[in-house]
């Protein structure tokens, strides 16, 4: 494989930031939006100031979220993943940064990771802030909605299907149980911010690195990219593997156009553990 010879000699240094994105999860079932499963298809993610001003665009977001989670929630983790969990386990990372919130790295047996968008698997009250798990949450939807059923034929990757207006009319919206506030997947929507705290430790983590290491995102938007941005400006060696070109194939040592599945799992085999 092009260019694995040399991502063997970066990673085996040891202190590897891994930076994930969408397309690492696209071998699960999980679509992306810009890389070769998006082009074809025109998303419109819930924004957060839509979804908190109108009950209508949250009616819309849960019927549609309610259909998409069962295809995320049946996702396992795939070859890249389980890579991605080995190279944890034999202490070559320093951390793993991930843009997903599908939970895919967890499920695979890493336990060093950042979910710098927050997680489908948990709900939170807008109110309260009290999180309960999503599990939970859909018991509660199919119970409000005993006799309503939708399929859809395409499903966008934060678990939104695309469903009809009339599909989406009848639908209940549950709120929270403690106080009545609105809930809301753990993710961060589209025109909210990242907690600060949170992107404090994921430059820690890119910061203490030999190497950063991106898989499966385009870095077309600021929220990756800007831990590209800090380890480009620090001197630390950046790799990346992804298919298709991406925002920061300038500043790379190393870029890999290749399923990352294969990639990642050749990886592993050509690797020794430094000592």
């Amino acid at each position: 494989m092009t260019g694995v010879a040399e991502l063997v000699e970066l990673v085996s240094r040891g202190r590897v930031a891994v930076l994930s994105g969408a397309g690492l999860s696209t071998e699960s079932g999980i679509p992306d939006y810009r890389g070769p499963t998006g082009r074809a298809r025109r998303a419109e993610p819930m924004t957060y100031q839509r979804f908190v001003g109108s009950a209508e665009a949250r009616r819309r977001y849960w019927a549609r979220s309610h259909v998409g989670w069962r295809q995320i929630g049946l996702a396992r983790p795939n070859d890249g993943h389980r890579a991605v969990a080995e190279l944890e386990r034999r202490g070559l990372l320093a951390g793993i940064v991930t843009q997903n919130v599908d939970g895919l790295h967890q499920a695979a047996g890493a336990r060093q990771v950042i979910e710098l968008h927050g997680g489908l698997d948990r709900v939170v009250c807008l109110s309260c802030r009290e999180r309960t798990p999503r599990a939970e949450v859909e018991r509660r939807l199919r119970a409000a909605n005993p006799d309503w059923e939708a399929a859809a034929g395409q499903i966008n990757p934060d678990g939104d299907a695309v469903l009809t207006d009339a599909q989406v009319a009848t639908f209940r919206v549950v709120d929270c149980t403690g106080c009545g506030g609105l809930l809301k997947p753990d993710v961060v929507f589209f025109g909210e911010n990242v907690p600060g705290p949170r992107v404090d430790e994921c430059f820690a983590v890119v910061g203490g690195a030999r190497v950063l290491l991106v898989l499966g995102s385009s870095l077309a938007i600021r929220s990756g990219l800007r831990f590209v941005s800090r380890a480009a400006a620090l001197g630390i060696p950046i790799a990346i593997v992804n298919q298709g070109p991406t925002g920061a194939d300038a500043d790379a040592t190393l870029t890999v156009d290749a399923p990352l599945g294969p990639t990642l799992t050749h990886l592993t085999t050509q690797l020794t553990t430094p000592t």
